[in-house]
């Protein structure tokens, strides 16, 4: 023999209202649990009881599923012109008080408008304050290390080109060198000049900037009587000096 169907309406008895609701609170709580497992939805349940205790569900947490259902109606509710208008009108306030906000407080972080404040947020502000600063010491000796540390990285870089243009110019010198010996022997060309070339190599040197001069001159008597008028003739008549002037 089955049972017999139970009118709904609210039960006169405190004590049998109370167990009814304990055992469908629970049976409510089951199911949406099983639903949630079973379909993979988003269940959340809220239940107040007449004392006004909570007792809540959620498969993933109460709080989103609130926001998931604010954000869903109010979606729905664009539709009509006029929510449409009532939203956008509740964010540009919520947008302006957000505005209002912050220039307070940047107001107050410049020192301006804090006869409002006591001790406390005095305080609070001091430290946000304080915090700020040693950000922005930090962040600037960061970039002043790492300033330095390009400059040091650069002039390595150059201490290392100048040693190797100081290696070039002793090789260049020592080939002038070897040269000069190869073109005059050991014969003296103009006196102290003779020295002053060798030591500058032919031209590269702190006197290197100077001109060269050059001058056609006659040639000059050949007393080598064993010579032949035809070999001088073939010789020639203009001889070509270059004279190097050192001041």
């Amino acid at each position: 023999m089955g049972r017999g169907k139970i009118a709904i309406r609210r039960i006169d008895n405190s004590t049998s209202r109370q167990v009814t609701f304990s055992k469908r609170r629970n049976g409510l709580l089951k199911k949406a649990k099983e639903l949630a497992i079973l379909c993979d939805a988003e269940v959340g349940v809220m239940i107040f009881s007449s004392t006004g205790k909570l007792y809540d569900f959620a498969n993933t947490s109460l709080r989103s599923v609130i926001d998931r259902y604010n954000k869903t109606k109010e979606e729905h509710q664009l539709g009509n012109p006029t929510s449409e208008v009532k939203f956008w009108q509740r964010e540009a306030a919520i947008l302006r008080q957000q505005l209002q906000n912050l220039q307070e407080n940047h107001r107050q972080m410049m020192g301006e408008e804090l006869s409002g404040l006591n001790v406390k947020d005095l305080q609070n502000l001091e430290s946000q304050l304080e915090m700020s600063l040693r950000g922005v010491r930090m962040k600037k000796e960061h970039i002043l290390m790492d300033e330095i540390q390009e400059l040091n990285r650069k002039g390595n870089l150059v201490h290392q080109e100048n040693v190797e243009l100081y290696k070039k110019v002793n090789l260049i010198r020592q080939e002038n060198m070897e040269l000069y010996k190869k073109v005059y022997g050991t014969r003296d060309v103009n006196g102290a000049n003779k020295d002053s070339l060798l030591t500058n190599g032919l031209g590269i040197g702190e006197d290197s900037r100077e001109p060269v001069h050059l001058q056609l001159s006659q040639p000059q008597q050949q007393n080598n009587d064993n010579e032949t008028p035809a070999r001088a003739t073939k010789l020639g008549y203009i001889f070509l000096h270059i004279v190097y002037v050192f001041d």
